[in-house]
């Protein structure tokens, strides 16, 4: 797989400093039909916003449903209470109308769109940048019989590899579950069965860059296997 980022282009997105990076990787990735097949996919960037009252509060600009990545602009990322997202991970239970309520009330913006249903997901990974496809070269691995084993031996122990459960706050509770005890340092993604794949860094270029390693990783092992050329 082809990584697109060109310093030159990237330099004219970074002048907004908070989405401007995040706004470009995530059109670099919506430009690619085997990562985000019909738009799907997801990105987020973490911030600081100052609110009415003078005070910092930490914030998830995370994409809004309905946004295309191939197209999406600053107005597409839903600025979300950071803190919100997190104690709602928490909560013992929750369903899926009331979790998107609490993702509407949790908006810095009201007029913003409505945040993507995995925000609390991206909320959970303590690294600035979180990018989220369904990459087709991992999705075809993970829906063989043994697909868990297999990305196993593709990835070692540099991904964690999660059950399918459906997007939602299931799928929440599951990585919140998952990921207490993990040393984020030296995890460069997360697989999630049937669903995609995700990768995070503070830096927004090492986290597209980890992406496109992670799902030609993949794309590697079917070329081996003669089932797609690259």
């Amino acid at each position: 797989m082809l990584n697109l980022w060109d310093e030159a282009e990237a330099q004219q997105f970074s002048k907004d400093s908070t989405l401007g990076l995040r706004v470009y990787s995530s059109q670099l990735l919506g430009r690619n039909a085997d990562l985000v097949l019909h738009g799907g996919g997801n990105t987020s960037v973490k911030g600081v916003q100052i609110n009415v009252f003078g005070e910092s509060e930490e914030v998830l600009y995370v994409k809004g449903s309905g946004w295309d990545l191939q197209t999406i602009a600053a107005g597409g990322f839903a600025p979300v209470r950071l803190q919100h997202l997190r104690a709602l991970a928490a909560l013992p239970a929750l369903s899926d109308t009331d979790m998107m309520r609490e993702l509407r009330l949790a908006l810095l913006n009201p007029s913003a769109p409505t945040p993507s249903v995995e925000a609390i997901l991206h909320a959970l990974i303590p690294l600035r940048y979180v990018d989220h496809t369904h990459a087709d070269a991992v999705v075809a691995i993970s829906n063989t019989p043994n697909g868990m084993e297999l990305l196993q031996q593709i990835y070692g122990d540099d991904v964690l590899i999660l059950p399918y459960v459906m997007p939602g706050f299931i799928l929440a509770q599951q990585v919140h579950e998952a990921t207490k005890d993990v040393d984020w340092s030296r995890l460069k993604g997360i697989v999630l069965l049937h669903h995609g794949i995700i990768s995070f860094h503070d830096d927004c270029k090492s986290s597209y860059d980890a992406m496109i390693e992670l799902v030609s990783a993949a794309e590697r092992y079917l070329h081996e296997l003669s089932l797609i050329h690259i």
